[in-house]
């Protein structure tokens, strides 16, 4: 786990919501229900991994358990996957990365104080982080994180193919101001990786994040309707969230599973 340069980089997104009726879902995805104990409560996690770092691969293992067997009881475990690019000068090009992942990394990490961006570095519902392969202390942080209040965060199909409607329902005061973000990932993948200090293995991954955009904002009710196309992701996942832009706190999240 050696750290990279700790220099922030303003992370920015874009991404035009569409506005749609108020019908209620015909089909839901992985959405959770209103009634407080019905399902579980959602938590986001992310994992800011690289194929070029030796310490990532226990990892990218725990966030596929994560999302494989959900072992924390009464929680829905939504996870993504953010390859960053600082290690593709180590002798292995991440297929998977992006700058973008490691912009959004280092905003993280202004709000967090660390000294130094690293990986792998698991983040918690915006507001907790820890190295993503202490696997005791991320669970205790996802337990930490479902204590607090979300919004019914919805997305399902609708008539037309390739099409998602998303639909946050309105919350606290304090929610108006939120933005809500789309985030559109591969189900999973398998790389050889060839050189650097994973030269060697086989590396899999889940929930590979290939497009993360903001929507907009939720409305003056803390509510948000709009369309997202996913027709380009057949067989991958979508996943909505709404987060505060001072906090980095995730008050809602969801994710539906595109079909092949």
């Amino acid at each position: 786990m050696i750290p990279a340069s700790s220099k922030v980089i303003p992370f920015l997104g874009c991404l035009a919501a569409i506005a749609t009726g108020s019908g209620k879902p015909a089909v839901v995805g992985n959405a959770w229900a209103q009634a407080a104990g019905d399902r579980p409560t959602p938590v986001l996690v992310e994992l800011f991994t690289s194929e070029g770092c030796s310490s990532c691969p226990p990892a990218d293992r725990f966030l596929e358990r994560l999302d494989k067997d959900q072992p924390v009881p009464g929680i829905e475990a939504i996870v993504m996957s953010e390859h960053v690019d600082y290690w593709n000068h180590d002798g292995w090009v991440d297929p998977f990365s992006s700058a973008e992942f490691t912009q959004r990394q280092n905003a993280y990490d202004l709000r967090f104080k660390v000294p130094q961006i690293y990986t792998p570095q698991m983040v918690v519902d915006g507001i907790h982080q820890c190295v993503g392969s202490e696997e005791a202390e991320a669970e205790e942080l996802i337990r930490k994180a479902a204590e607090q209040p979300k919004l019914v965060t919805r997305l399902y199909g609708g008539e037309r193919a390739g099409v998602v409607s998303i639909e946050v329902e309105g919350g606290a005061a304090r929610a108006h101001r939120a933005d809500v973000y789309a985030a559109l990932a591969e189900n999973d993948a398998q790389s050889d990786v060839l050189a650097g200090e994973n030269r060697g293995m086989k590396l899999h991954h889940v929930a590979i994040v290939r497009k993360l955009r903001k929507l907009g904002k939720l409305d003056k009710n803390g509510g948000f309707r709009g369309e997202l196309s996913v027709a380009s992701f057949a067989g991958g996942r979508a996943i909505v969230f709404v987060q505060d832009p001072g906090t980095g706190q995730v008050i809602g999240a969801t994710m539906y599973r595109i079909p092949k």
